[in-house]
């Protein structure tokens, strides 16, 4: 499964449940994936991390400048 090197966010299932007229039926699950990216983090390495971790190092080294 592919998932966040830096926060561990990774995959997550979700359903929608309808009720049409009386009739209950569960079946709207469907899987949504995190955006993920390859970044070289400020040791080098590259790693896939997702946006908001990309997000929050930016802003950590302009913090530290």
């Amino acid at each position: 499964m592919k998932q966040c090197e830096i926060c561990g966010k990774g995959s997550i299932i979700r359903g929608s449940r309808k009720k049409l007229r009386g009739n209950y039926n569960p079946t709207g699950t469907s899987r949504r994936f995190p955006n993920l990216q390859k970044t070289i983090t400020s040791n080098g390495r590259r790693v896939l991390s997702c946006t908001q971790c990309i997000k929050t190092s930016v802003k950590k080294s302009k913090k530290s400048k």
